[in-house]
């Protein structure tokens, strides 16, 4: 959509003004692109080429039976699955991930982790804490929306933050840094639609037109800078960029097939095109991709539901790693894969495995950690830590790989009171 006025907006001097051109609506608050571009800029951020793909494993995935296997347990523990070895010797996954077995050199593995909370929600994977934390100001801000108040995106023509899995909360950061969500209508945004380029400059020809008297008494420069960012919202849209690293199907029949095999993401491979969408949106300058792949709460049949899993993720994440290793990019894109939490060491009368909170582990790969290595323990039941691994170490070492400094960088929430990002702020020594 396309509009010559539209919602005020208070600026920094604390006047009333309208937005004279707004280029699609961003995420759930409605900002338009150039407000978006604007905040950023007074922000002050730096660019950066270093990026985040940060995967939500919902539901609670069982890490007994993908990272952490137990294989000298009892039967009602240790479950239907085996361990294979890996390139790496002495570290051992799912039988069920042949294809990452064969990278373990370019990932790592938290084994032993804690800090989870018994909560259905991505809240811990995206911003270190249960959803309930700090409510009354607006919660924890994400990963990305941290990013996004930090550090512009890597290119005029991307967006700092998308989200794949819909609405995930900026926290007291507020929503101009919320992701941008590409559901629905919101990807045409990204495009001209039946406005052709020629039109669009017509109708921002018009738009300056329309300013002339406003211009004229403008004092504070206002529209001068207001055109900067009008100018790089008509940017990101008329370059097709964004719009192209949502297409898929633009990516070569090669590649595609790396991802999806020969079902071109259908049935339980379509998880694995936001796999290769994240990676495209990386490339097109975009710092941190949030998603969600489903189906992990297994209460019940839980190894048909995993032997069903299992797969469709190797093929994903092995093809993620590959392909960003292939295209130099690996170093500088970390990817991490989680859940909410574990799940319990014994096996119910239905085949599955209940809520865990007290332990569960982590994917990590790329960012330029220290990889091919486990870090961290459980017991021999995968029931508790024995060299634990907070989830805020997890976090602490994805923001250094995103060269953000936890014990320098505050914000001040809308009580007024100054936040850390986190409590714990030590990254995990072995990876970095």
């Amino acid at each position: 959509m396309l509009t010559i006025t539209g919602d005020r907006y208070e600026s920094c001097d604390g006047l009333q003004r309208r937005n004279f051109l707004k280029i699609g609506a961003l995420g759930m608050g409605g900002l338009a692109l150039p407000d978006l571009l604007r905040l950023e800029a007074k922000d002050g951020r730096k660019s950066s080429s270093k990026a985040l793909i940060n995967v939500h494993l919902s539901g609670g995935p069982s890490h007994q039976d993908m990272w952490d296997l137990k294989p000298e347990a009892a039967s009602e523990v240790r479950g239907e699955f085996r361990p294979i070895k890996t390139n790496v010797p002495g570290m051992d996954i799912c039988e069920l991930f042949p294809k990452l077995a064969t990278m373990a050199d370019k990932f790592a593995i938290v084994r032993g982790m804690v800090g989870s909370v018994d909560e259905h929600s991505y809240s811990t994977a995206m911003t270190g804490y249960s959803q309930n934390s700090l409510k009354s100001v607006g919660g924890h801000p994400s990963i990305g929306s941290v990013v996004s108040r930090l550090a512009q995106a890597t290119s005029d023509r991307a967006l700092p933050y998308v989200s794949l899995m819909g609405h995930v909360t900026p926290g007291y950061l507020g929503p101009v840094h919320q992701p941008y969500v590409p559901d629905g209508g919101g990807r045409s945004n990204l495009s001209l639609g039946k406005i052709n380029a020629d039109r669009l400059k017509g109708r921002t020809d018009l738009l300056n037109e329309l300013d002339t008297l406003r211009r004229d008494v403008d004092g504070n420069h206002q529209m001068e800078a207001m055109d900067t960012f009008t100018q790089k919202a008509v940017e990101v849209v008329t370059s097709g960029r964004m719009g192209d690293a949502l297409d898929v199907e633009k990516e070569d029949k090669a590649t595609k097939k790396r991802y999806l095999g020969d079902s071109n993401g259908q049935g339980r491979m379509g998880g694995n095109r936001n796999f290769l969408m994240a990676r495209r949106l990386i490339e097109a300058g975009v710092r941190c991709v949030a998603m969600s792949w489903g189906g992990w709460d297994t209460h019940e049949n839980n190894f048909k539901t995993l032997r069903d899993q299992l797969p469709a993720l190797d093929m994903g994440v092995s093809a993620l790693i590959q392909d960003l290793s292939d295209r130099g990019m690996l170093d500088d894109v970390s990817i991490v894969l989680w859940g909410e939490f574990g799940r319990s060491p014994k096996i119910t009368n239905n085949g599955g495995r209940d809520h865990w909170p007290r332990v569960s582990a982590a994917f990590m790969a790329g960012g330029g950690i220290r990889a091919g290595q486990v870090v961290g323990s459980s017991d021999r039941q995968a029931a508790d830590a024995v060299t634990p691994v907070h989830l805020h170490q997890v976090h602490a070492t994805l923001y250094r790989n995103l060269g953000i400094d936890l014990e320098t960088t505050q914000f001040i929430d809308p009580s007024g009171r100054p936040q850390y990002l986190l409590d714990e702020r030590m990254p995990i020594k072995e990876l970095v």
